[in-house]
């Protein structure tokens, strides 16, 4: 039974003790900023060992903040991969920013529920503005914004993007008849070799089945084949199956490469399948008219997604996703129990965001975006974009001028791609020995069967430096094979 103290203790952090605290764990962070290239970049303990620094059950009393803060740093930052880390050169990044980590703050402080409309109507109508300010910027066509046929919507993932999109896609081949009967097993969907596997995850999940995803072969630039696209298309339809799906990639997770919109739309538009574009890591690019190139084709698309939480120094998550014709996602993705009724919606002149999504409720994600584009301004983007992609330029001509080393895929923009010449056991013990060094942290692929090494420039702040002493490194661990 409680005691008369605890019956009149709330347990919760006041207002005071809020601010108090608050100051605390910004300055943890302010600080953490100045030191993270002290610390390894991938953590360096065995499995386990985390949790076995920790206590078995739940504290039964409340502890002091000050205590957890300081097991923070005793016993989580060693576990902690850095991806915050300018020399964080792995994968792509998942980038922050300080205004980014701000404006996630203050939507974790207004803890509202953006389900509806009205149950925020700033949490609906600054998305939807924001994301039609990135229209114009990234110059997409006019079908992608709300004031338009179309609109954008921020989901959690790009994988969640592809989702959504295959779910329309496969409701609008049905004649939206498959939410309400199941999938009859006719539909075919395409994707190149190199795509994502949120692709094959997707199909899966919408029940169209993994059998029926058709993986295009790619050209010598590990972009997807367009003649071979519309040759298995044929085949399908000639077989009695339904094309209704294509996921083509600017910027593949492997290699960067660039799928030719140009040719894949009209190929879309003859077979009427849907074109979804997935841009996760290279869309921000296109804020440059320089790199807009990439864009290409885009006229074409369907659907289209980029993650600003890659390379727009807003932390995860969000990927803004986008489609030409939002009454064909809501159609599919809209349900409406008498609970969440409301005269906004009934009235038609609101966007709720349920309906653009899986699950029913939605974080206030915007906020950070709206921060980060107010912030740096489109002017502040173009030029971290563009030393990225200097830098990365640089390391690929370094590795040029190595003749222990070989690019193994054209380098458009900040992935390079390279290797040993010695073979796959002298790359993956050189990506060994960089990674267990903490000096930076690189990842690998298989390009034409051989192991190959991935280098991003990227990272919210990543310098000059950082990538001429990666090169530093690389070249000296090379030489110890």
């Amino acid at each position: 039974m409680p005691s008369d103290a605890d019956k009149n203790k709330s347990f919760h952090m006041d207002p005071d003790a809020f601010r108090e605290h608050g100051h605390a764990m910004v300055d943890w962070i302010a600080d953490y900023y100045k030191r993270i290239e002290s610390f390894p970049v991938l953590s360096q303990v065995q499995p386990g060992e985390i949790r076995a620094s920790l206590p078995v059950h739940a504290p039964q009393q409340g502890e002091a903040f000050e205590a957890i803060l300081a097991d923070v740093d005793k016993l989580i930052l060693p576990g902690m991969t850095h991806w915050q880390s300018p020399n964080f050169f792995a994968y792509f990044p998942s980038n922050a920013s300080g205004p980014s980590i701000l404006g996630d703050l203050l939507a974790s402080g207004l803890g509202v529920q953006g389900m509806l409309w009205a149950t925020s109507p700033a949490c609906t109508e600054l998305e939807s503005l924001v994301l039609d300010w990135l229209v114009p910027a990234l110059g997409l066509p006019e079908k992608f914004l709300s004031t338009q046929s179309g609109g954008g919507v921020i989901q959690d993932t790009a994988s969640s993007a592809t989702l959504c999109a295959l779910l329309a896609a496969r409701e609008r081949a049905t004649n939206f008849q498959s939410n309400q009967a199941g999938v009859a097993g006719q539909l075919c969907a395409y994707a190149s070799t190199q795509a994502h596997s949120a692709t094959e995850k997707a199909i899966g999940i919408a029940g169209v089945g993994r059998n029926n995803l058709r993986l295009i072969p790619t050209d010598e630039r590990f972009a997807m084949d367009a003649n071979a696209l519309a040759r298995a298309m044929e085949n399908d339809r000639t077989a009695g199956l339904t094309p209704f799906f294509v996921c083509a990639t600017v910027g593949t997770t492997s290699s960067n490469a660039i799928d030719p919109l140009p040719l894949i739309g009209p190929i879309c538009q003859k077979f009427g399948a849907w074109l979804h574009v997935d841009s996760a890591m290279s869309g921000t690019a296109a804020l440059c008219p320089e790199f807009r190139h990439i864009q290409d084709g885009m006229e074409h698309a369907d659907s289209y997604c980029f993650n600003p939480h890659k390379w727009m120094f807003t932390n995860f998550d969000c990927d803004c996703f986008y489609v030409a014709d939002r009454a064909a996602l809501i159609r599919t993705m809209s349900i409406l129990p008498e609970f969440l009724r409301n005269q906004a919606t009934e009235s038609g002149a609101v966007i709720d965001y349920r309906d653009w999504q899986i699950p029913l409720g939605r974080r206030f994600r915007s906020l950070k975006l709206w921060f980060v584009l107010r912030h740096y301004g489109i002017e502040g983007l173009q030029f971290h974009i563009r030393e990225h992609v200097r830098l990365a330029q640089q390391f690929a001509a370094w590795v040029r001028e190595d003749d222990r080393f070989e690019l193994a895929a054209p380098a458009p923009l900040n992935l390079v791609c390279f290797r040993l010449k010695s073979g796959d056991e002298a790359n993956q013990r050189l990506m060994d020995a960089l990674n267990r060094s903490g000096d930076l942290y690189l990842t690998h692929t298989r390009l034409n069967d051989k192991v190959t090494l991935r280098l991003c420039v990227g990272q919210t702040h990543t310098e000059e430096r950082h990538v001429q002493n990666a090169w530093r490194r690389i070249q000296e661990e090379a030489g110890k094979l």
